[in-house]
């Protein structure tokens, strides 16, 4: 470890160096979902004008992704929004009138989300027969019971056992198994049955987490997810309109669309990067172009002040384009970081942050639309979900690939029908979920109609005349659906994952926390030696930024966890360039 010391008016301050001659810094955004163009418009309103925004895909939005078809909006991607009180999405979508459309129907508070909380779930098994009402109900207060007891390892600090592995999925398997087992008022069928239940409601908390399975996540940490009070809601004109709220803030020419980035190259020496990290792409390339939405290619003046001058941080495009910046907030999601990581970040990630990245999980969760010309459902019934009695006694939530539509937990009844017809949206996830995506349409349609005739015991329900599917996990730019607490990890790997590059004393303040993030020339004087190299002096603080859901310790697999860790990384960058943007120009 060596220290160094700064000073507030020396020529060496690297918070005031070249912007003095620049006047702003350079802010690139990688990412316009909801965390992106959150952290890229709270910079745009407080003044800072050199923002970038680079966007893989063609079009904005992230993991929101909304299909109109005919009269309907149909979403692959988030569908709530998750609680009330206090979420920004739900006052962002209220404020803008995105629900007055929304029914009281979907206006669900019941921890799993149905599209209606109208109506009643039908449970339905293999052999054709429909669990009786009395039977679901028993069961389902007793699995509440014991979830409930989930929450309290982390909330209370009770101990793990070693008998639940630290998985809440074999923790909730044997508890709820024991009870049944223990009850001396049902019948051995009885008990059968709702043994048997017992893997179908696993299946949709596996589906709930994104995780392979419920039996992957950490019973330790399972309670620190916090849940926002209120009613979960649908905006029936699609959640992409949450989206385009946020990007009415932000010029069009901020946004570069098709924009993949190859390496973030930090803790620069020089303008441009020497030796072997960035490989020349071949004759004809330049130091700025622009991607589709952005402006038409900046003046060669403009080109050789940024060559001229020295860039802490270069975001190397695949498109061979290398864009200098002072500062990147990242907003990949996890599935990205863990297949890319060591080629995305040159030089490589500290430790601690890989193995944050390690130990957190992502999976993938996938929706089915199914659309059929006639309802062969009951009015009465929003979801038809699939018991399998074979599976009374199964310890795992894996199936070999030929199987893989076993994974399926069940079929959702989009409410109200006026607006999106006569459809079903079933759930699956895990690597089951990959599977899937593998198959074609023709071959997803026939398997979910053979087993929707099998479980509701009528050969005569039709194939749909439509299906409509996601595919998050073979997504290149995605790699899964969203975050959660695998076994081996807690909500300090979440906060790893967050923390600035390079790292100072001052940054390993845990986000979130009231200490604030102080100026380059208020850093404390000892620094690690990753941030500091002795032939320059102090490197400029927080080149490297993290958010997105992932990176948030509390509202992790949310919308709303997404927007505010964006929103919480410009405020980094606001607070620490305060004194410049008092001072005016």
């Amino acid at each position: 470890m060596q220290s160094c010391e700064s000073s507030g008016d020396s020529a060496d301050d690297p918070l005031s160096r070249g912007l003095r001659r620049r006047g702003q810094p350079r802010v690139v955004v990688i990412g316009a979902g909801l965390a992106g163009l959150a952290a890229a418009r709270a910079l745009l309103e407080q003044g800072f004008t050199d923002v970038t925004v680079l966007e893989a895909s063609r079009h904005i939005g992230g993991r929101v992704q909304s299909v109109r078809l005919g009269h309907a909006t149909f979403e692959l991607g988030a569908t709530w929004i998750h609680g009330s009180h206090g979420n920004p999405i739900y006052h962002l979508a209220e404020a803008n009138g995105l629900l007055e459309e929304t029914t009281d129907g979907e206006r669900s508070v019941g921890r799993i989300s149905h599209y209606s909380k109208n109506g009643v779930a039908c449970y339905l098994t293999n052999r054709g027969r429909r669990v009786p009402k009395d039977v679901v109900e028993e069961f389902s207060d007793l699995y509440n019971e014991v979830y409930n007891l989930t929450q309290e390892f982390f909330r209370h600090g009770k101990p793990v056992n070693a008998e639940s592995q630290n998985s809440v999925g074999v923790f909730t398997r044997e508890k709820v198994r024991n009870r049944i087992r223990d009850d001396p008022d049902d019948t051995e069928a009885t008990k059968r049955l709702k043994l048997a239940m017992i893997q179908q409601y696993l299946k949709v908390e596996s589906c709930e987490s994104s995780s392979h399975s419920i039996d992957e996540v950490s019973l330790s940490a399972f309670g620190e997810w916090t849940e926002i009070p209120g009613a979960h809601h649908i905006i029936p004109s699609g959640f992409v309109r949450v989206v385009e709220l946020l990007a009415e803030g932000i010029p069009p020419h901020v946004i570069q669309l098709g924009k993949p980035v190859r390496c973030i190259h930090w803790d620069q020496a020089s303008a441009r990067p020497r030796g072997p990290e960035i490989e020349p792409c071949g004759e004809g390339d330049h130091n700025r172009n622009t991607g589709e939405g952005g402006q038409s290619g900046e003046s060669s003046q403009q080109r050789r002040r940024d060559e001229d001058e020295q860039w802490p941080v270069v975001v190397e495009c695949e498109d061979c384009e290398v864009i200098p910046a002072d500062h990147v907030i990242v907003t990949v999601s996890l599935g990205v970081l863990k297949r890319q990581y060591t080629s995305f970040f040159r030089p490589g990630l500290p430790t601690e942050k890989v193995a944050a990245i390690h130990r957190l999980g992502i999976g993938t969760t996938d929706k089915i639309f199914l659309e059929f010309e006639e309802p062969f459902w009951g009015p009465e019934c929003n979801s038809l979900q699939f018991v399998w009695e074979d599976e009374a006694e199964s310890c795992t939530l894996t199936y070999p690939p030929e199987l893989w539509y076993r994974k399926i937990c069940g079929f959702d009844v989009l409410y109200p029908p006026e607006r999106y017809g006569h459809v079903l949206s079933g759930w699956i996830c895990g690597e089951e979920a990959l599977v899937m995506e593998r198959c074609d349409d023709e071959a997803v349609a026939e398997i979910c109609t053979e087993m929707l005739r099998q479980f509701t015991g009528n050969p005569n329900v039709p194939k749909p005349r439509r299906i409509l599917r996601s595919a998050w996990g073979s997504n290149p730019y995605f790699r899964g659906s969203y975050s959660y607490t695998q076994v081996g990890s807690s909500g300090a790997d979440v906060e790893k994952l967050a923390k600035p590059l390079p790292y100072t004393e001052s940054s390993k303040t845990a986000h979130g926390s009231s200490t604030k993030q102080q100026p380059a020339h208020l850093l404390s004087s000892k620094c690690p030696e990753q941030a500091l190299d002795p032939s320059r002096g102090p490197v400029k603080p927080m080149q490297v930024l993290f958010s997105g859901e992932a990176t948030h310790r509390k509202y992790y697999s949310t919308t709303h966890g997404a927007l505010l860790s964006g929103q919480r990384e410009a405020a980094r960058l606001i607070e620490m360039y305060r004194d410049l943007f008092q001072q005016g120009p």
